[in-house]
């Protein structure tokens, strides 16, 4: 056989899963891309599959328009208008903000999955990932990562 003929062997997959803890500051959205972005070079990642899944039910994560804050402020009353706190919820235990949150976050969901290629998110231009907080006071998030790829050799 030639190394004409040799079979190519591709890159082998592998899989990081880590977590990543998130401050947050009430109710808004934190943009968190810089620190999903800093864990993929620190992995090593090139190309593949990152997958973001939030251990909270009264938070959740979006992929939303990253050059205009007033959509951000907009998608936050729109969720507001949708769980109003002033609804008679049965569930109050935790406060009247409580109940509203996990409805929030049962209509956007808690969890993301973003192609990777070259170290790097296929994220579209005004694009971002964002946590976003529903209680009113700030909290300590934990969002699982996951990825499925190919690794840079290490040096």
């Amino acid at each position: 056989m030639t190394t004409d003929d040799a079979p190519t062997h591709p890159a082998a997959l592998e899989q990081v899963i880590d977590e990543i803890e998130i401050a947050t500051h009430g109710r808004r959205f934190r943009d968190v891309t810089g620190e999903v972005a800093r864990w993929l070079s620190s992995q090593g990642c090139r190309d593949g599959l990152v997958t973001l899944f939030l251990r909270h039910t009264s938070t959740s994560l979006t992929i939303q328009e990253n050059a205009d804050p007033d959509v951000q402020t907009d998608l936050v009353a729109a969720l507001d208008r949708l769980a109003p706190e002033s609804a008679p919820w049965v569930h109050t235990t935790e406060g009247p903000d409580d109940m509203p949150a996990h409805v929030k976050t049962m209509l956007t969901g808690i969890n993301l999955a973003v192609p990777v290629a070259g170290g790097r998110m296929m994220l579209g231009t005004w694009q971002g990932i964002y946590l976003i907080e529903h209680r009113a006071q700030g909290h300590r998030r934990r969002i699982a990562l996951h990825y499925f790829g190919t690794r840079r050799m290490p040096a």
